[in-house]
């Protein structure tokens, strides 16, 4: 993606939009969600906050704190007033409404630039929430693009923190550039809580520090981290259907499921292209107790203790995407079809490696255009009919 640093600093586009100071009160604005204020656990705030407070804990356990954390807060929404998403925020200062909506439709444009089959899905949605899905779609894309972009070998664990700060800042309604605006506009509307978006920061330092994972309990952590967030941040504004019986803890665990998942099918596909760059995301101890090292995937060979590791591997990505069928049918229905597109395509990349012979040093797992073609029109029928016969043709 062209440099994210230059969203941040380029003179010019900021210059172009230096009036969305406008939303910013002298005092601060009034958002009608707080994130001090909502719910407090005592066991601790966050997951790695967890993490140093209780070290006895699994992962999952502390993952899940977060869960209910945003779980509790959607109820706390649904009790205290409705959801009225076309009401503007209240501020004691003046807010231009059409620089906001450029904003939306600027976050619009980036998302349809890369995220192509996402972007189709959420024009089904109502346009609030489209645009707002949106909007958190670029902050993901521009947090992740810290590390991983063109600008990464410039980044530091200080220039995160300066990162979060904006993340804060813009919560509190204090936007930076016109991007920060229409997600402080989201927050505002929506029952989002800060702690996923901190949380995916807190996995871009991983990625700063560390390049192998001892244990699957650290990878899960890992995956909540860069992917399992960003189903915490979405699903407040995909809404949930007014007609599903299942619980908003399990829904939203359904969620944070799919990002596993689809972050455990993104470490299996790319085990050489990461393995080139040194770092290997497969459990350690998984490996040794398979009889693999770090070196046999250095070699990438792919010999009989390789397929039979992959096989495991596999079969533990797929249990996730099991698990985040549940949540998918107790979406809003507008919802359904890109998240049901998301979990169709990502779980054939799994397919693609096991017909590749298992062969992820230097074949490249892929679904190819005419499935695609094929899967969107099935997604989009498990969308309005929930899972269904349907869903299994693809797997087929």
């Amino acid at each position: 993606m062209s440099g994210v640093l230059l969203w941040v600093v380029c003179p010019k586009e900021n210059a172009s939009f230096s009036s969305l100071f406008s939303f910013i009160p002298r005092n601060g604005m009034q958002r009608r969600f707080k994130p001090g204020s909502r719910l407090k656990f005592s066991t601790g705030f966050s997951a790695v906050g967890n993490a140093v407070a209780n070290p006895s804990i699994s992962s999952e356990e502390r993952v899940y704190e977060v869960v209910l954390r945003q779980a509790a807060l959607v109820r706390e929404q649904k009790r205290d007033r409705a959801l009225d998403l076309k009401k503007p925020v209240e501020t004691d200062g003046v807010v231009n409404w059409d620089l906001l909506n450029g904003a939306y439709d600027r976050c619009g444009e980036v998302c349809a630039e890369y995220a192509k089959t996402f972007y189709l899905g959420t024009l089904l949605m109502t346009p609030e929430r489209r645009r707002a899905v949106w909007a958190i779609y670029v902050w993901c894309r521009r947090t992740d693009e810290l590390v991983d972009g063109p600008n990464a070998s410039h980044m530091s664990p200080k220039a995160l923190d300066r990162w979060e700060q904006r993340l804060i800042d813009l919560f509190e309604g204090h936007p930076y550039d016109m991007y920060d605006a229409a997600l402080s506009d989201t927050v505002a509307k929506y029952p989002v809580d800060v702690q996923p978006f901190k949380d995916m920061i807190e996995g871009m330092r991983l990625d700063l520090r560390k390049s192998r994972y001892n244990s699957f309990d650290e990878l899960y952590l890992y995956c909540y981290y860069v992917a399992g967030t960003v189903g915490l941040m979405s699903v407040p504004v995909m809404g949930i259907s007014p007609d599903s019986k299942a619980s908003t803890e399990s829904v939203y665990n359904a969620a944070l499921a799919l990002g596993i998942a689809n972050q455990l099918t993104n470490i299996l596909r790319d085990v050489g292209e990461d393995a080139r760059r040194g770092r290997i995301y497969l459990p350690q101890d998984e490996l040794e107790r398979a009889g693999l090292s770090d070196d046999d995937i250095i070699r990438g060979k792919v010999t009989d203790k390789w397929r039979s590791f992959m096989k495991g591997q596999i079969k533990r990505a797929r249990m996730f995407f099991d698990e985040a069928e549940k949540g998918v049918r107790e979406l809003n229905s507008a919802s359904r079809w890109p998240v049901w597109a998301s979990l169709m395509l990502y779980r054939q990349i799994l397919d693609a490696i096991e017909a590749n012979d298992y062969n992820n040093f230097t074949k490249r797992a892929y679904v190819g255009k005419l499935k695609k073609l094929v899967s969107l029109p099935i997604a989009y029928g498990s969308a309005l009919m929930g899972p269904s016969k349907l869903t299994q043709l693809v797997r087929r």
